[in-house]
């Protein structure tokens, strides 16, 4: 018999690829996102100043700074994001999300809601689900940067 965190290890992971796969038809068909450049506009609107480095979207996405470069460029080409230069060292650029890039995510935002409402209400009370965020939240470890 698995031991239990193997169980819940492969629950959390069949619930993610499910509530993935709900988000990423509708992010692209509706909205012209991927489900990880939708994460990408939302860490940096989430970001204090609204915009990070390359290496710090990386972190927080946990993907490679190059993976971040090809996430980035056509979402240049299209306006959802810009650069800029650190005032004091021009060898560093920070990735900056623009108006265009806010109003697409506020869009993508209520497809997630809606997606999420969809995933969760039939099965959980408003007390459960409270309870689940909590126990989730217990999984990011302590000083991480994350979306929640």
């Amino acid at each position: 018999m698995e031991h239990m965190t193997t169980t819940c290890g492969l629950r959390l992971l069949a619930a993610a690829t499910e509530f993935q796969a709900r988000l990423s038809g509708e992010f692209a068909a509706v909205h012209g996102l991927s489900l990880n450049e939708f994460l990408l506009l939302l860490h940096l609107e989430r970001s204090v100043a609204k915009r990070l480095s390359r290496v710090e979207l990386s972190r927080r996405m946990h993907v490679s700074a190059s993976t971040i470069t090809r996430m980035a460029a056509p979402m240049e080409k299209v306006g959802l994001l810009g650069r800029e230069s650190h005032k004091r060292d021009a060898r560093l650029a920070f990735v900056v999300i623009t108006e265009a890039g806010r109003a697409r995510l506020g869009e993508a935002r209520v497809t997630f809601a809606k997606q999420a409402e969809g995933f969760f209400a039939d099965r959980w009370t408003d007390p459960e689900l409270g309870q689940l965020a909590e126990l989730l939240h217990r999984l990011v470890p302590m000083g991480a940067k994350g979306l929640a």
